[in-house]
């Protein structure tokens, strides 16, 4: 039989990543679209274009995650076999001015997932879409599944919920649950307004001489950066575990944003320093200052482990929105001329 796997924030990064693996593998994937004015499923449009995928076991439906019984007669209407939360207002320092916002879609609207799973009566697993960003002020270097959270923002505060929430459902009700905690793992998929997309999208326009300044906040942060195109097949690894577990998934190496201008501009032949600008507006009223994961679990107990090196992304980002904005370019030409 056929599996299904039911997706929320099928339309960010991860979600489009992990439908197109899903259809890989010959699942039927159904995935949940908030209502807008304007059309959001860009991400999806590789699927769409794709000769090879088979877009006909692919289905979105309208649903939110403020609206717990429509989601209990969603997956009742499914019965999906493995569910992955990814949706989340996900961006640390917008989390700050819309802290109410974020708590609610982010914390509290994974337990109107989980309580719709218990409500619906379907045997399925669970994937939660726990962060980095819940060690926040770090007790331990490198930060692995025993690390205390410590989170530094209204965001790092709603993934901390949702992860003993998860943990909770797990040992309180049987629920096949696991917490995937994944550090930052970056694509040219990534939201415009996060910080490497934010860069790489400024070369391609800085390069087209289509802008001159790029304003940043913080550049002595460190992260751990990884492909988010493989962190979409550590969440598959973990729900075809017999046992439900928590995992991080990282790549045990750091990089401040500085280190990452030097790379991307260097990439493309250019100076960032003669281009970037500190802008106080974009510093977090608390500042996560380092972030390094140990992947050794998901090594062991998935086989899991991160291929793509962090040059290797940097490079791979800025040579995708170079080509984006010339296929761009290029098309307003055609139909100018």
């Amino acid at each position: 039989m056929r599996k299904k796997a039911f997706i929320t924030g099928i339309t960010g990064q991860d979600g489009s990543y992990l439908a197109e693996l899903l259809l890989s593998k010959d699942y039927e994937v159904h995935g949940l679209i908030r209502r807008a004015s304007t059309f959001n499923t860009g991400r999806l449009d590789a699927i769409y274009m794709d000769p090879h995928v088979e877009k006909s076991r692919l289905f979105l439906h309208y649903g939110d995650l403020a609206d717990g019984s429509a989601l209990a007669r969603l997956l009742g209407k499914i019965g999906p076999h493995e569910i992955y939360n990814l949706a989340a207002q996900s961006h640390v320092r917008v989390s700050f001015d819309c802290s109410e916002y974020t708590a609610d879609i982010t914390g509290t609207g994974t337990i109107r997932l989980l309580e719709a799973i218990r409500e619906a009566r379907i045997n399925a697993r669970f994937y939660q879409a726990s962060s980095s960003e819940m060690y926040g002020l770090v007790r331990d270097v490198p930060q692995t599944e025993k690390t205390p959270f410590y989170p530094r923002s209204p965001y790092g505060c709603a993934k901390v919920f949702s992860y003993w929430l998860t943990v909770n459902y797990r040992e309180s009700y049987g629920l096949h649950a696991t917490n995937g905690i994944l550090f930052n793992h970056e694509s040219p998929r990534r939201g415009e307004t996060f910080v490497t997309r934010k860069i790489t999208r400024a070369i391609a326009h800085i390069k087209a001489g289509l802008q001159e300044k790029l304003y940043l906040g913080n550049l002595d942060a460190k992260r751990d950066w990884g492909y988010a195109k493989e962190y979409v097949e550590a969440m598959w690894l973990m729900l075809q575990q017999d046992k439900p577990d928590d995992y991080v998934v990282a790549t045990n190496e750091t990089h401040s944003i500085r280190e990452f201008l030097d790379a991307a501009f260097g990439h493309a032949g250019l100076d960032w320093k003669q281009h970037v600008e500190i802008d106080p507006r974009y510093y977090r009223p608390a500042e996560v200052d380092l972030l390094i994961g140990d992947y050794s679990k998901a090594k062991r107990q998935l086989g899991w482990e991160p291929r793509t090196k962090f040059i290797d992304l940097v490079k791979l980002m800025v040579d995708a929105d170079i080509k984006l904005l010339k296929d761009h370019l290029d098309g307003r030409a055609r139909v100018t001329n």
